[in-house]
């Protein structure tokens, strides 16, 4: 919903910056398991955030940076030291003011050129640790007037099937507590799965003290891409500047969305790829890498069917690999962390060379690739990751130290796990006349990073003599940023994250040619 707001906003010329906030004690979600928590998506300034910023970026073009994810356990670290520097001059640290004082700070930081910051706050009202962020924002509107504070609602009006009406108990109940928190909500967003009846919109006005032009039905959508468009028809954007006391008549351009929901509800065709990963249970373990992926669809005006394969199961099956892989058009291998399933990774890679099958790996399926060639082309049996163990031939190993703008970044392998990775956004320079050059149009680029293991250049020679071409490298020549195989109808592996910049209205390079791939794949099966 914000990130629709966001874009409907933008659409009406305003600037805007959209930022989470998160009531869990985590630090930050980089440690936290993709089971629990989906995708950890990185920023070009190496924060590890919530995935709900790759929405917000993907909605607005708007490049998200550390101050736009704040967790409780970022806001108890920052308070406690400094505590413990005697910061508070033996004051009583309490939530309020200390804690509540601290995320207002993080509200409002790095906002002075902006219209609107759109501050998001995660959870349920009557949370427990979602309290102290409930108090901040009642502060803020004192502290900043009515006029410069709108409080948005989004809650839930169920359809009972049994009684066969929807229900608006839980949002009048979700009000009540929230308004005696000292928050009365200016505009109603209700999630249901059918359309509001005119009278129940009444019904929640009445009893929610809110305007009924207010209370905005948010029904299911075709695509996620038609939200702002849908938003829009049902009010969203003028009950928000209504509630600031803004001009809604302004010219409003939505033709940026209403083209997307175009190519993707009338495709030219329909390619199927194949996602062999780790985490596939949970598809939010890899949001951004299926919206990057629809996103290429959308450039080439082509449905993208995404078949999600447990690399595990390969390892165990390895008859059945053939099987699952033959109908596909293309294949990627996406990030990850660990030893479990990298055989079946490794097996997929070997497929997709031996048998001209488009091929996308990134971070750990460029790795991949890496091994699969060391020891199918190269002649180096025992090529494996230090990742997984001792290896007779560490064609991958642990990165110990790289070069930043701030200065040379080191680090140990016994060391604290949380925020020590290769993290944000580093510069690469691409080989002349490589497809990944002619890809970009560039051969400079800059990419972001999340990994702890790096391809060892020592073995690049052997590697290339085994038609595995390093065409990206760090711009000090250290670090393989990409591999590609020029004998090959689209084989590229990535040492970064490309689908953290893909963008509806601005698919990446990579995304749109590797589904131009598949588009070409798919004529010929």
């Amino acid at each position: 919903m914000a990130a629709s707001l966001a874009a409907l906003l933008q659409a009406r010329g305003y600037t805007v910056r959209i930022r989470k906030f998160d009531p869990y004690l985590n630090v930050d979600p980089g440690t936290m398991s993709p089971y629990q928590h989906g995708e950890v998506y990185v920023t070009d300034d190496g924060a590890e955030t919530d995935l709900d910023l790759g929405h917000y970026e993907r909605f607005t073009g708007v490049p998200s940076r550390q101050s736009d994810n704040v967790t409780s356990g970022r806001i108890y670290q920052t308070i406690i030291a400094k505590e413990r520097r005697g910061d508070y001059l033996g004051a009583t640290v309490q939530v309020i003011p200390h804690v509540t004082d601290a995320i207002k700070e993080f509200a409002r930081a790095d906002t002075d050129d902006l219209d609107f910051v759109l501050c998001e706050i995660g959870g349920t009202v009557g949370d427990i640790e979602s309290l102290p962020f409930m108090e901040a924002i009642r502060q803020l509107r004192n502290d900043l007037g009515r006029d410069r504070t709108s409080f948005v609602h989004l809650t839930l009006v169920p359809y009972i099937a049994a009684a066969g009406e929807l229900k608006t108990k839980p949002t009048q109940h979700s009000v009540r507590d929230l308004t005696a928190l000292g928050i009365q909500p200016d505009v109603l967003v209700c999630r249901c799965d059918r359309p509001l009846p005119d009278s129940d919109r009444a019904k929640i006005a009445l009893f929610c003290n809110v305007r009924k032009e207010a209370v905005i039905p948010a029904l299911d959508a075709k695509t996620i891409y038609g939200v702002p468009v849908q938003y829009h028809v049902e009010g969203l954007d003028r009950a928000v500047l209504d509630s600031f006391g803004l001009d809604t008549s302004a010219t409003l351009d939505l033709s940026r969305w209403t083209e997307i929901e175009e190519r993707l509800s009338l495709p030219e065709g329909e390619v199927t790829i194949g996602v062999v990963g780790k985490y596939v249970g949970l598809q939010d373990a890899y949001k951004s890498l299926h919206e990057a992926l629809v996103h290429g669809g959308i450039a080439n005006r082509v449905k993208v069917h995404i078949r999600w394969l447990d690399a595990e199961l390969f390892e165990q099956d390895a008859d059945g690999l053939a099987a699952q892989l033959e109908p596909l058009h293309a294949i990627l291998v996406p990030g990850g962390f660990g030893e479990r399933g990298s055989e079946g990774k490794i097996a997929s890679v070997r497929f997709a060379r031996e048998r001209k099958v488009p091929y996308f790996g990134i971070c750990l399926g460029m790795q991949m690739a890496c091994v699969e060639g060391a020891r199918n082309t190269a002649g180096l049996a025992d090529a494996s990751t230090t990742e997984f163990g001792a290896t007779a031939e560490p064609v991958v190993g642990l990165i110990t130290e790289w070069m930043t703008e701030a200065g040379l970044q080191t680090r140990a392998a016994g060391g604290d796990l949380g925020g020590t990775m290769r993290l944000g956004a580093y510069d690469a320079k691409l080989a002349n006349g490589s497809r990944v050059a002619g890809i970009y149009g560039s051969d400079a680029i800059t990419e972001r990073h999340r990994h702890r293991y790096e391809v060892n250049v020592h073995y690049r020679e052997a590697l290339e003599k085994g038609g595995l071409v390093f065409s990206g490298m760090s711009p000090d020549g250290e670090l393989p940023e990409i591999v590609e195989r020029p004998d090959h109808p689209w084989f590229v592996g990535v040492q970064f994250h490309p689908e953290l910049k893909s963008k509806p209205f601005a698919p990446h390079p990579l995304f749109q040619s590797f589904i131009a791939a598949a588009v070409a794949q798919s004529r010929l099966v």
